[in-house]
């Protein structure tokens, strides 16, 4: 019985891994294809663009019912930093896997 409980055990991981896989295919893909947007909204939010917007918007000169997470100062960065944490994760991740198996 022990062969066949590891057998079905790898099984498991096998379909658990290729999942994993496939569903980070296509985070990796909808990620790259916003990176653009990101890297825009980035350059934006140290921008004296920003700096007016956000300024025009303390002064009451935008519309009230305009949609402006954007110019809190707390959701793009905590954004940029979630993104950054998530990047070095993904380093570690990386750097460990070609480190215990090269795979």
């Amino acid at each position: 019985m022990e062969q066949i409980e590891r057998i079905q055990e790898m099984e498991k991981r096998l379909d658990a891994s290729a999942k994993a896989i496939r569903d980070m295919k296509k985070a990796l893909k909808a990620y790259t294809d916003v990176y653009p947007q990101y890297r825009e909204l980035s350059e934006y939010y140290t921008s004296d663009d920003w700096m007016q917007d956000y300024t025009d918007d303390e002064a009451g000169r935008l519309p009230r019912d305009l949609k402006r997470g954007v110019l809190s100062e707390d959701l793009v960065f905590d954004l940029l930093n979630e993104n950054r944490r998530m990047l070095i994760d993904m380093l570690n991740l990386v750097t460990k896997a070609l480190e215990t198996n090269g795979f």
